[in-house]
């Protein structure tokens, strides 16, 4: 069987630390006697001490582990490694499967998105954003719910930072921070751990930067004026915006 997720899943939805971890034992082959069965994959992990492991074919961090955490219901390096095996098959990982974004950074580099280009962000950030959500759940669900609000993040974390400084991008990104607000205020989202508002104010800080390389990238603030967003993060680009 193939298992129901990906790499970006697990990389996107897993702490940066475990996945790091996981990856250090994928690559250092850790992960022995690896086998489909039934719904899953079971494997022997080496660590301080060799580790069983079965890792759910739908649900990369549902499983069991040997290990201290596993045995107490938390997601473990072995589980992550083992379901990296899953979806590589034992491939070499690429530099870029590798790499964690942990929050929007902007890359430096001017230019614009094609056509097609343009449109396949759109759709990216749009797919991202479903991951934030609003929470009706009872309190069982909580964790569930804010793992999915850091995945949503760090999705969106990775695309902003892969995208070129112009005009053009600057608007992509005021529209992104725009519908993130509607959902704070207006979309139910429960966000009491700062998690979507802490990406809001970098991706602020990264449209600083933009404005830095690029003054055009100022006009683009203009949409901002007279709005009243949840916590004021538009304040700093208005005040650029006037003092143009």
């Amino acid at each position: 069987m193939q298992p129901s997720y990906d790499l970006d899943k697990i990389k996107f939805a897993t702490d940066a630390p475990t996945f790091e971890r996981a990856v250090d034992l994928y690559e250092s082959s850790k992960v022995t006697q690896f086998k489909k069965e039934l719904n899953g994959f079971f494997a022997t992990v080496l660590g301080t001490q060799p580790y069983r492991v079965y890792v759910d074919g739908r649900h990369y961090d549902q499983g069991d582990c040997e290990c201290y955490l596993g045995q107490h219901d938390t997601l473990c390096k072995h589980m992550v490694a083992v379901a990296i095996y899953a979806v590589m098959s034992g491939k070499k990982l690429s530099q870029e499967d590798k790499e964690i974004v942990i929050s929007p950074v902007c890359g430096g580099k001017l230019g614009e998105l094609n056509k097609e280009e343009l449109s396949e962000a759109k759709k990216s950030i749009t797919s991202a954003m479903r991951y934030i959500k609003s929470y009706t759940g009872p309190s069982r669900t909580w964790f569930a719910y804010q793992n999915s609000l850091n995945e949503g993040c760090a999705r969106l974390s990775k695309l902003v930072s892969d995208l070129p400084v112009s005009e053009q991008t600057a608007k992509l990104l005021i529209d992104m921070l725009l519908r993130l607000d509607k959902k704070l205020c207006q979309g139910g989202v429960d966000d009491s751990d700062g998690t979507v508002g802490g990406f809001i104010y970098e991706t602020v800080e990264m449209l600083k930067e933009y404005a830095k390389l690029d003054p055009t990238c100022i006009s683009v603030f203009k949409k901002l004026c007279g709005q009243e967003t949840c916590f004021g993060w538009e304040e700093a680009l208005v005040k650029m915006f006037d003092e143009q």
